[in-house]
């Protein structure tokens, strides 16, 4: 077997830990501060500015960074003429500021196109608020294009943040809805890294901890959001899922979300994991899916994907699309626009018929 591993990401992981980004940013004459709008006029946005010593904040952000929202960014860090960005905010926030760290005119010319994203590119300093997305380790920014519809990632070497600073008690106001959506999110990271065609020792090992840490701290974070422990461990999660999953890529669960996300409006973690359970399922063929669920302490595959679907239930994620899908032709689009690139990491082809049993099992609420 033959693999490699690189992380260039320097990771700052602990509670007080955001006091660090004012020795980060030292040395830079002009730092920019890009906020989650949630944050948009808040103490902590008056903090971090404070930290970085700017002025300068672009906060014009949706759940689902639209290609616009990218290039209006880039055009304030053009015109102002930024050398660093602090990116602070769930996944949506980091994902745009690592597109708009390039400052393209159009970042929609490397959307979905294969064009190879600029090598120049702004210094990234990422803050996750979530414990999701692992965004803040990643080379991967995921956007929408809604003049078009489109929803994928980017994947680009000049994505890779600077550093990554992981302080849990950001993630101490999330509500439990979020809480249950990202976390989510970071056990799908950790399970398709895992069982990802593109594998290999360092990241598996990385997975099956990231996993664990879901399983045993997301039912706490969620019924008692201020258990600091629940969130720091969910917090190093996150942060390990994001390294799980970078190299491998994730697969089919991921894939599908683009659809239920960019037609439904459903969050992206909750989107990732209405299908986790299935795909669990399918792919138990594959060795490596049994030994998966073995090391999380399951007997075997049935069981991991029956306790996926208890979990999600438990934090009131959606298990179904019996309100969403209605007709055939729903159905149909769903299949089409699931063939995503991303299918192809996965254990098990993944063929139309396979996506039809899915989305007709979730449209009659029998997943």
């Amino acid at each position: 077997m033959d693999w490699s591993y690189t992380q260039p990401v320097d990771i700052y992981f602990g509670r007080k830990k955001t006091e660090v980004l004012s020795d980060l940013i030292k040395g830079y004459r002009r730092p920019a501060l890009v906020v989650d709008s949630f944050f948009a006029g808040s103490a902590l946005e008056k903090r971090l500015g404070e930290l970085c010593g700017t002025e300068l904040v672009y906060s014009d952000i949706s759940p689902n960074p639209d290609v616009a929202e990218v290039d209006r960014c880039a055009a304030l860090l053009r015109e102002k003429g930024a050398d660093v960005i602090a990116a602070v905010g769930g996944g949506s926030a980091i994902d745009l500021a690592k597109a708009a760290s390039v400052r393209a005119e159009k970042i929609s010319e490397y959307h979905g196109t294969g064009k190879a994203v600029p090598k120049e590119h702004l210094p990234v300093i990422a803050l996750p608020t979530t414990a999701g997305t692992g965004s803040e380790v990643t080379c991967v920014s995921v956007l929408t294009d809604r003049s078009t519809g489109k929803k994928c990632p980017i994947n680009s070497e000049s994505f890779y943040p600077k550093a990554a600073v992981i302080d849990p008690e950001l993630t101490l106001t999330v509500p439990p809805g979020v809480t249950a959506s990202t976390g989510i999110d970071v056990l799908c990271h950790a399970v398709e890294g895992y069982w990802s065609r593109g594998h290999q020792p360092i990241c598996d090992a990385i997975a099956v901890h990231a996993a664990r840490l879901v399983l045993d701290h997301l039912p706490r974070a969620f019924s008692a959001p201020d258990d600091i422990e629940a969130r720091e461990r969910l917090a190093e999660a996150s942060v390990m899922a994001g390294l799980a999953f970078t190299l491998p890529k994730t697969t089919a669960p991921h894939a599908c979300s683009f659809p239920l996300t960019g037609i439904y409006g459903i969050p992206h973690g909750e989107a990732c994991g209405l299908t986790l359970d299935f795909f669990v399922r399918v792919n138990s063929a594959d060795p490596r899916t049994q030994q998966l669920s073995r090391l999380l302490g399951f007997g075997n595959a049935e069981l991991f994907a029956e306790h996926i679907h208890a979990l999600k239930k438990s934090t009131g994620l959606r298990c179904d699309l019996s309100d969403l899908v209605q007709t055939a032709e729903d159905i149909g689009i769903l299949v089409n626009k699931s063939r995503h690139p991303n299918l192809a990491n996965n254990p098990i082809e993944i063929t139309d018929d396979i996506l039809y049993e899915l989305y007709t099992k979730l449209s009659k609420g029998s997943n």
